[in-house]
């Protein structure tokens, strides 16, 4: 067997670039951007400190955490509560123990509450929470009337006047169509383009009082 002459062409160059350019913001993300990417959520409330919050798939606790900072900075009586599955197929080492480490770790445990519940079966009485977070959660319910019985979980369990902040990279207009069938005031906000990777859209739901 001869030599083999390896010529690059410009369509693997161009292919090569994205995938670098794709594996860098990814990784800024993942180091830096999300917690960009959650202060810039939670900054869409105004914050009193005595906010009832729910983080819907809250995995390893970074909104969970943020919120419940929010509520310590403020010396409020809130408290903040999470709700996940603890898939490890969607978020590798994601476990309710690796959770309670991490609140510990940020100084907020006391602040926070964990159950083990998927959104569309959570069980919290009506109208309970003032603020309602979640990021890269719902698009894992993957067919559409179990993802529409989560959101409609979502608006009951919202007080009125309250917001629901939903931030995801896809099927974000559903949400949206979603809440405003239901109601709600909806808006939505773009995530950074270098500190979200794949790109975020936060849908800013508010219920009426």
């Amino acid at each position: 067997m001869g030599p083999v002459l390896f010529v690059p062409r410009p369509m693997f160059l161009w292919t090569s670039f994205f995938l670098l350019a794709e594996g860098l913001l990814y990784l800024l993300y993942v180091k830096w951007g999300k917690f960009r990417h959650r202060d810039r959520m939670l900054a869409l409330h105004s914050w009193t400190g005595a906010e009832q919050v729910l983080d819907v798939g809250c995995g390893r606790g970074l909104l969970l955490a943020g919120a419940a900072k929010k509520i310590r900075d403020l010396k409020g009586s809130g408290h903040a509560f999470g709700i996940d599955i603890w898939s490890s197929v969607d978020m590798g080492a994601n476990s309710e123990a690796a959770t309670l480490r991490n609140l510990e770790i940020e100084g907020v445990r006391q602040l926070c509450s964990l159950e083990s519940v998927a959104a569309q079966e959570m069980s919290f009485a009506d109208e309970s929470f003032d603020v309602i977070v979640s990021n890269l959660c719902l698009h894992n319910i993957y067919d559409r009337p179990t993802r529409e019985l989560a959101l409609r979980n979502l608006v009951r369990v919202l007080k009125p006047g309250g917001v629901a902040l939903i931030s995801d990279y896809k099927k974000t207009g559903e949400y949206a169509k979603a809440f405003e069938g239901m109601g709600l005031a909806v808006s939505k906000e773009r995530g950074g383009f270098f500190s979200t990777f794949p790109p975020l859209t936060i849908v800013v739901a508010r219920k009426p009082l």
